[in-house]
């Protein structure tokens, strides 16, 4: 039996975004990109890596610009940048204020200036500091960490090597496949996952309770791959809470219930990836879940 036994009734199911982590917990303004004449909004800190390079990003106020210190919560970098792609080469165009709605040309390229000097040709900056890529979004919003990162059903993946534009590739993020489970949206993925672990009869001989919060990985396939408790990682934390059998008891019976399922395959810039979903599930006395969502 269980050494500390829950009794809060409830089920709980919140979709952990992949992808990254960050600190600052409002949702962020994005920066933009000129392409092909028009203005789109991007969510990679491109110019953030330069500041990031030099490392002067953390100075408080740099340039005229604020930054961290006395930033305001929707842009804690203190500014929103403004890239164009001209001749297969990645530019820096503007740094404006944050929210900026019509462009102050003078003050963009006072600050342009002071930051790059004589780098500055013909109003912009060519952007030799950044290898890498980022993605164009088109389509649905898929996925958002709920501060900056999204990831779209589709869009264009420029690949970069030093400001030279070496690839630009259309990509979809996500496989609509009839005969797997729709994941578009994070509460399909819970109502699918409480219905099939509801099929169980979580009463067992030996009386163990499950009630737990869980982590679940739907692998790059669409399927189940790992089940575990993010609160009891180290041997431990079981030890003092669990007894092993009942822990591996838990474990198991949840992969198992969820085992079967086959979800649509979701991607980022064009590559499946794996996705984490939270659980928190209550058992009534009656061997069933409780779904408090609805």
């Amino acid at each position: 039996m269980r050494k500390t036994k829950n009794i809060i009734r409830s089920i709980f199911v919140i979709v952990i975004l992949f992808l990254s982590q960050n600190s600052f917990a409002s949702p962020q303004m994005p920066d933009y990109i000129i392409y092909k004449g028009d203005t789109i909004p991007i969510y990679n800190l491109i110019l953030e890596k330069y500041f990031q390079k030099i490392e002067k990003s953390d100075k408080g106020s740099l340039f005229g610009l604020k930054f961290r210190d006395g930033a305001s919560f929707n842009c804690w970098r203190g500014y929103q940048a403004i890239y164009e792609i001209e001749n297969n080469s990645l530019y820096l165009k503007n740094i404006i204020d944050c929210g900026e709605k019509k462009i102050d040309k003078s003050a963009s390229e006072n600050r342009m200036n002071e930051i790059f000097g004589n780098k500055v040709i013909n109003g912009k900056v060519y952007i030799d500091w950044f290898s890498g890529d980022f993605t164009i979004p088109n389509g649905e919003l898929l996925r958002w960490d709920g501060v900056f990162h999204k990831t779209f059903e589709k869009g264009i993946l420029i690949k970069v090597n030093n400001g030279k534009v070496s690839e630009i590739s259309k990509v979809e993020n996500y496989i609509d496949d009839p005969k797997r489970i729709n994941r578009k949206y994070g509460d399909t993925i819970s109502k699918v996952m409480f219905n099939e672990l509801n099929k169980l009869n979580w009463n067992n001989k030996k009386d163990f309770d499950c009630s737990e919060k869980y982590l679940v990985t739907i692998g790059k396939s669409g399927e189940v791959t790992k089940v575990i408790m993010p609160e009891y990682q180290t041997k431990k934390e079981i030890k003092e809470f669990w007894e092993r059998n009942e822990y591996n008891y838990c474990l198991k019976t949840v992969l198992k219930g969820l085992k079967d399922l086959k979800f649509d395959i979701l991607k980022k810039k064009g590559k499946p990836i794996e996705e984490s979903v939270y659980l928190e599930i209550w058992i009534e006395d009656n061997g069933k879940l409780e779904n408090w969502t609805e």
